[in-house]
Order: structure tokens, then C-alpha cells, then sequence
């Protein structure tokens, strides 16, 4: 969380007050004017406020027709939800590297298909563009769609097209670790009707032909789902957060750019769309774990913190304990590990899978960028970070 405030305390508030905070309503309508502003915003013909990233994700993929005997690429560095919401429509997930933008190599993205590949999620993690124009390019060779993770980039772009609305449908997240932030939370967008309707059955299936008229114009037949439906409560916060996200995004790029300008004895890591990123951390590029260790013991000493992403336990494909053990549900009949759909997909983890990933991950570190940093905090932190 950057910034919060009376201001969405206010709107919480009011939400309150009127009596009327389920998401259909005769007063404030705040789901519903949120999601109006974030399409706007993004550039996205539809969107839908739900409870997390991982429900945008699932409910995104069901949306698309992603079931049983269909593979989905998801790249070794990214959290686990997003091979698990994979795994929640029944399918497979299939690992693949990331290059050195951190984000999912194209290379190994097209290695990776099969005549089972279905879709391919990059993930924009750390604020991070992936490189669109090639894995859009490969997907369309190949007729793959792209579901776009862009929960750790809320009001990132690249060139010049906000990231989620490139693909054929994104997925953002709202929790308390994100840009902007209701505690939980999360939004899928898209620009097709078919998959809109289909997300919006999915992820209300009780409840979207009982309460209002949200089935008045969907020609979608119904069916089963899950209920991942937000109060208007969630959707006032998010309404006020979505005015802050301008000025946090500007400062924040603003400080990481002063961090990249000033430093002069460590080297960045390669971006896909500087301009784009969110640039939630400054991110450095070593030629040896131990060169990267050595930085992160000497920043620690005066007080700075520094993440080695190889460190960060369920982001990285190795440590997605469910996935690499195979058990994608409790029920035996309900994993899609052992549905006789998936049998001979690829399903063959091992933990030096992605070496690639693995040595890139050891070599990176991470500064947590402030969005309120002043010219003194970038003075002392370039300094330390120089040894000067």
C-alpha cells in the first residue's frame, strides 16, 4: 500500500451510511462506476471488480473455453496463483523461462507449444512490461490466446497501451501489496462480449440472474461457476485509489529514474518499456549470485533493504509445492493432474527445469522504490548503493 486516506475512508462512509452496499443497488452503484472509470482508464471495453487477482485469472480462463486437455505457458517467475488458476479450469500449466527482462521469454514461450496449448499468460511482474509485440505475434501464428497478468502492474503500459488491455484479457489485483490497493480485490478486462458475458457468469453464477438486470443484454447461456462478487463497499475504496493512481505511478517513476541516473557502480537489468513500467523497484543486474549477495549484505548494513528474487519463496516455479507435486485439487476426480484429459500433456516438473530462470533470479536484486521519497532519501540511498 502507497497511499490511503480520508478520502476513501469518506467513501467507505457514505457507502455505509446509505444502507444499501451489496453490489446491486439503488444508490451509490460503486462496483459499477469503478468498473465504468477502469475501463476508461485502461482502454478496456469491459470490466469486472472482483474478490482477487487469482479470480480474475481463473474466471479469465474459463471465459476463453480453457479446460481439461488444454495446456496453458505460464513463465517460472511469477506468483503461484497464477499457474493455480490454471489448474482451477481444469488445465495444465507448462513452465517456461524468463529472459532477462525478468518477465516470460518469447523464445522459450514458442519452444514451449504444443498442439494442446491453448493460451499463454504473460506476466508483468515487479510493474514490468513483458515484450507484447513478440508474444502476441507468436500467439497469433499459433491461434493461442493471451491472458494477460498484470496484477502487479495496476496502470502500467507499454508502448502506450495500458498492460491488460493488450491481450485478449487481463487480470489486475487490488490487495494490500498492490499499486492501489482495497486490502483484497481484483479486475478482469477485456474487449470481447463473448468473454465478458462468460467471466460475468462465472464469477457470480448465484447470483447474477437473481439480483438486477446484469443478464438483460448476455446472450451467453448459464452455467455453473464460482461466486467471487465484491460488495460496493470494495468498490468505493477502489473508486478513491483510482485518483491517486496517476500521481503514485508519476512518483514513483520519477524516484526510480533519479535511482538508475545517479548510480554509477551497478548496472540496471534490461526493460521491454522503461516509459511503461511501474517501477515499484529499481532492479540490478550482477554477473555472480555472490556479486549480487555481497550487494545486498553491503545495502542491509546502512539500513536498505534489497530482495533477491530467488529469495521470494512461492514466485518462483520451484517452490509451487502444489504444482510440482502434481496436486491441482483435493478431490482425485476434480485434478486435473490426474483427469484422463491431461494425460500425456506436459506435466514433467523438475526443480533445474528452468535454469535459465533459476540463474537470472540469483543475480537480480531489487530496490523497493518510495513514491515519497525526497531529493535527501535518493541522495543517501544512490550514496550507499556506490559506497560512497
Amino acid at each position: 500500500m502507497y497511499r490511503i486516506g480520508k478520502e476513501e475512508a469518506l467513501a467507505v462512509e457514505r457507502t455505509l451510511e446509505s444502507g444499501q452496499f451489496f453490489k446491486i443497488n439503488d444508490a451509490g452503484r460503486e462496483v459499477q462506476h469503478f468498473e465504468e472509470e477502469w475501463s476508461k482508464t485502461v482502454g478496456s471495453e469491459y470490466t469486472l471488480l472482483m474478490t482477487s487477482g487469482y479470480a480474475a485469472i481463473e474466471s479469465a480462463l474459463v471465459a476463453l473455453g480453457i479446460g481439461p486437455g488444454d495446456e496453458v505457458i505460464v513463465p517460472a517467475y511469477t506468483y503461484i496463483a497464477t499457474a493455480l488458476a490454471v489448474t482451477g479450469a481444469g488445465a495444465i500449466p507448462v513452465i517456461a523461462d524468463i529472459d532477462e527482462t525478468m518477465t516470460l521469454s518469447p523464445e522459450s514461450f514458442e519452444k514451449n507449444i504444443s498442439e494442446h496449448t491453448k493460451a499463454v499468460i504473460p506476466v508483468h511482474i515487479m510493474g514490468l512490461p513483458s515484450n507484447m509485440d513478440a508474444i502476441c505475434e507468436i500467439a497469433k501464428k499459433h491461434g493461442i490466446a493471451v491472458l494477460e497478468d498484470a496484477c502487479q502492474s495496476d496502470g502500467g503500459m507499454y508502448h502506450g497501451k495500458y498492460l491488460g488491455s493488450i491481450g485478449d484479457a487481463g487480470a489486475f489485483s487490488f490487495n494490500i501489496f498492490k499499486v492501489i490497493t482495497s486490502g483484497e480485490g481484483g479486475a478482469l478486462v477485456t474487449n470481447s462480449r463473448r468473454v465478458y458475458e462468460r467471466a460475468l457468469i462465472y464469477h457470480d453464477a448465484s447470483a447474477v440472474a437473481f439480483f438486477g438486470d446484469q443478464l438483460s443484454e448476455v446472450s451467453e447461456p448459464l452455467f455453473g461457476g464460482a461466486e467471487y462478487r465484491v460488495s460496493d463497499i470494495t468498490g468505493a475504496i477502489m473508486r478513491e485509489q483510482l485518483k491517486r493512481l496517476p500521481g503514485i505511478l508519476a512518483d514513483l517513476r520519477r524516484n526510480c529514474r533519479a535511482v538508475y541516473e545517479n548510480v554509477k557502480t551497478v548496472k540496471p537489468i534490461p526493460y521491454n518499456d522503461f516509459d511503461g513500467a511501474c517501477c515499484t523497484a529499481a532492479a540490478f543486474r550482477f554477473d555472480s549470485e555472490k556479486d549480487c549477495r555481497a550487494f545486498k549484505e553491503k545495502m542491509e548494513k546502512q539500513g536498505i533493504g534489497i530482495t533477491v528474487p530467488f529469495d521470494t519463496g512461492k514466485h518462483v516455479y520451484c517452490n509451487w509445492t502444489q504444482i510440482m507435486e502434481r496436486r491441482g485439487a483435493l478431490h482425485p476426480a476434480m485434478d486435473p493432474f490426474k483427469m484422463k484429459e491431461n494425460q500425456g500433456l506436459n506435466m514433467n516438473y523438475t526443480p533445474d527445469m528452468c535454469a535459465q530462470s533459476l540463474d537470472l533470479l540469483s543475480r537480480t536484486a531489487y530496490l523497493d522504490i518510495s513514491p515519497d521519497w525526497t531529493d535527501t532519501d535518493l541522495r543517501r540511498i544512490t550514496a550507499a548503493i556506490d559506497g560512497e
